[in-house]
């Protein structure tokens, strides 16, 4: 970061995408340094949201993809009976904002699970530099490759997976992002709430606690609020992978 105690101009303090330790995870790996200064200069200024405001809302014109520096974001929608269906969760490292990408404006709502901070990257100043350096797009293609896959995933989930294999592949699932990033991988902080779970997974608010309650018991997990410590992982992965066995199973049927 930037000491600019003495600067006349609000903007000079900038996270440069170049020190910044989530940058392999947001941006190609392997750009040199004059390209990583073209980077800098399309980055806007870094944002911070209040836990609870909203990064952008569904029918907002898109203009920016954002990647999460801190904090956790989730995406919902309204559900035709008027409740808020969660259909994603996003952190530090990831890209949020794609949804506009088809259509120019956002489909889905983006609220601060916590305060956060994001960093701004305009798409039509990217899209410059896509001429300039290829890797930049072919990263981009990957990552929008990548937001495929993961909702052919929460598909397998609502369509095929039983209420304890759902949240198992969940819990398994952030605790694969978090070591990514270098956190601790079995020991975290759930930032959404059980209901907000529950609405990701299509389960209902009671189902959630008492299969949470039952991971405790079988001594697979230790629940203390929102902490959550993972004591037999092996014994979660091999929940899910039973789960895409019996699925395969049924499609050879």
């Amino acid at each position: 970061m930037l000491d600019c105690q003495n600067c006349e101009k609000p903007q000079a303090l900038k996270i440069l995408c170049s020190n910044c330790s989530l940058r392999e995870l947001c941006l190609p790996v392997g750009l040199n340094p004059d390209e990583f200064e073209q980077l800098n200069t399309v980055i806007r200024q870094s944002r911070h949201i209040k836990k609870g405001e909203y990064l952008f809302r569904v029918g907002e014109e898109f203009t920016s993809l954002f990647a999460v520096r801190t904090g956790f974001f989730k995406t919902n929608i309204a559900s035709l009976d008027g409740r808020d269906q969660v259909t994603g969760f996003f952190m530090s490292g990831e890209l949020i904002g794609m949804d506009g990408l088809s259509n120019n404006v956002h489909s889905c709502n983006a609220v601060a699970l916590e305060d956060s901070e994001v960093c701004e990257l305009p798409f039509d100043r990217l899209e410059e530099l896509y001429g300039e350096i290829p890797t930049l797009q072919r990263h981009f293609i990957r990552l929008m490759s990548s937001e495929i896959v993961r909702d052919q995933n929460v598909m397998l989930l609502l369509g095929n997976m039983k209420s304890e294999e759902r949240l198992a592949a969940f819990l398994m699932n952030l605790s694969q992002r978090l070591r990514a990033r270098g956190f601790a991988s079995n020991e975290f902080i759930l930032r959404m709430s059980r209901e907000e779970i529950g609405s990701y997974l299509g389960l209902k608010l009671e189902t959630v606690s008492r299969t949470f309650s039952k991971f405790q018991q079988s001594g697979w997990i230790d629940v203390n609020h929102k902490h959550i410590r993972l004591t037999n992982p092996l014994e979660l992965n091999r929940l899910v992978a039973g789960s895409n066995s019996n699925t395969e199973t049924q499609e050879e049927e």
